[in-house]
């Protein structure tokens, strides 16, 4: 997975893609995922125990791809009917609120 961690205004955005999806374009209607953006331009890790850290603790995840995306599922920040699909390529958003 590709993650990129951007911080702003005393947030955290974490952005998560699969490798393969990485430089790629989808669009779909008027659904578009550009991932040919710095936005997504990261770091590559193949820590699944890692990348879940680094989402759990983010303020806001956006999660792209199938490996992603699952992630998300698995560490209980997205629910499987949040996720929307551009082209066959699953991507979600989400905030987290820290109690």
């Amino acid at each position: 997975m590709i993650v990129k961690v951007h911080k702003k205004d005393g947030r955290t955005i974490v952005a998560v893609c699969d490798d393969e999806l990485l430089g790629k374009k989808f669009e779909q209607g008027n659904l578009q995922l550009d991932l040919t953006s710095d936005f997504y331009n990261g770091d590559k890790y193949s820590d699944k125990k890692l990348v879940g850290d680094m989402i759990r603790n983010a303020d806001i995840v956006n999660l792209v791809g199938t490996i992603s995306v699952s992630l998300g599922i698995e560490e209980g920040l997205i629910e499987k009917e949040q996720v929307i699909n551009v082209q066959g390529i699953p991507h979600a958003q989400a905030a987290i609120e820290h109690g």
